[in-house]
């Protein structure tokens, strides 16, 4: 694949999934259509932000783009590979290389396990060598003393518990990580200490990220470009000084005009 190719290449990806409310009588259950045509690229190296309200598709996207979720059809391209459905025997190997941060870090930790024996999950999963070393580079990567090694998810903090998560993330060393929401349970401090974080790693591990929020002022602290959701469909992609400056869309000024300013009189645009 060219070297000036994006990492993602997605075509009119579309996903439904049955309808729980509905319970017929006789055969299988409606379907609801949760992405309905979506076509983008992510280019290696960039920060995409993927934004929308409750329901929009933005959590259901990423999960497809790391075959979390089998797509109902359309193509997702990674790295050249077409892996919208791929085998799971041929999609194993290459898992290593996308990997995601969990909103909830308490929940998606196991609480039975040390930090050390989390973080190398992975890597034995994918059969690396080194393992200890690893993990403990992947600790000293987000900021923590390699002591954490030995301790448990409840006897860290929210902001520590998210550093750890992280930690799992990269330890792989992966191209491409989906960031899920992963600062909106923690406080303004908390936040802005993982949103440069991650800033950091992308610079210095050359990772590819996609962050997916509700908050355009947290998206916009982070993001090169920015992919706005509503119900399943794209209705504005941009880079983000054109998106705050010139936004297009009228569902993208009302996302905008929610967030809140310190000076009553400011605007947007």
């Amino acid at each position: 694949m060219s070297a000036d190719a994006p990492l993602y290449q997605v075509r009119d990806l579309r996903l439904s999934l049955p309808d729980m409310t509905s319970k017929p009588l006789f055969g299988p259950r409606p379907r609801i259509e949760i992405l309905k045509g979506l076509s983008f690229d992510i280019p290696k190296g960039e920060v995409v932000g993927i934004v929308g309200g409750s329901g929009s598709g933005k959590s259901t996207l990423g999960r497809t783009l790391i075959r979390l979720l089998d797509p109902s059809g359309g193509q997702v391209i990674f790295d050249g590979t077409d892996i919208s459905h791929l085998h799971e025997d041929a999609l194993r190997p290459m898992r290593r290389r996308f990997q995601m941060i969990f909103q909830d870090p308490m929940s998606s930790l196991n609480p039975r396990r040390t930090v050390s024996a989390i973080i190398a999950a992975p890597l034995k999963l994918q059969g690396f060598d080194r393992v200890r070393e690893r993990a403990a580079e992947a600790l000293d990567h987000v900021g923590l003393s390699r002591s954490f090694a030995t301790r448990y998810p409840h006897e860290l903090s929210g902001g520590q518990r998210q550093r750890v998560g992280i930690a799992r993330a990269i330890a792989t060393r992966p191209d491409f990580i989906l960031a899920d929401e992963i600062v909106s349970g923690l406080d303004v401090s908390s936040q802005a200490q993982v949103l440069n974080l991650l800033e950091q790693l992308v610079a210095d591990l050359n990772l590819t990220l996609a962050f997916i929020s509700h908050d355009l002022s947290v998206i916009r602290r982070l993001c090169t470009r920015i992919i706005v959701l509503r119900h399943g469909e794209i209705v504005e992609n941009a880079l983000t000084p054109e998106l705050f400056g010139a936004p297009q869309a009228d569902y993208t000024r009302e996302l905008l005009d929610a967030i809140p300013l310190p000076d009553p009189d400011q605007v947007w645009i």
